[in-house]
């Protein structure tokens, strides 16, 4: 029998953590949730997830950047470094497009742009690919 994959969910919006967390559930992953990137962070050193799904806006309308800034970059999560991240918006522009003339914007790149609300069967076999990395 194959392991469950883990998914950690970053997002301040209870009902989408619940919703997604469910769906997720149901297609036979573990999910464990954070409402904060702070919390997220400590999270994804204990959990080590194999995807996180990280929203943009949170405590501040750009805390997502940060939290995948670190993720990438921070000496501290070297481990996770190679965790998939997929950011999950209402924001409808990706990183590249909000700040086209930015030479950072590599930085906060996540490795997939999606945005709310959810394409379901896409977003799953986005997910599914990110998964099995």
């Amino acid at each position: 029998m194959t392991p469950r994959k883990t998914v950690l969910v970053i997002d301040d919006d209870a009902d989408f953590q619940m919703s997604v967390g469910s769906l997720l559930e149901v297609e036979g992953y573990d999910v464990v949730a954070a409402a904060s990137g702070r919390e997220g962070l400590r999270k994804l050193l204990e959990v080590r997830p194999d995807v996180v799904l990280l929203d943009v806006m949170m405590e501040s309308t750009t805390e997502g950047y940060g939290v995948s800034e670190r993720i990438k970059y921070g000496e501290e999560y070297a481990a996770v470094r190679d965790v998939p991240v997929l950011m999950v918006s209402s924001i409808q522009e990706s990183p590249d497009e909000r700040f086209p003339r930015s030479p950072e914007v590599e930085m906060i790149r996540p490795d997939r742009y999606l945005t709310k609300p959810l394409d379901i069967p896409r977003f799953l076999e986005i997910l599914a690919k990110a998964a099995r990395r």
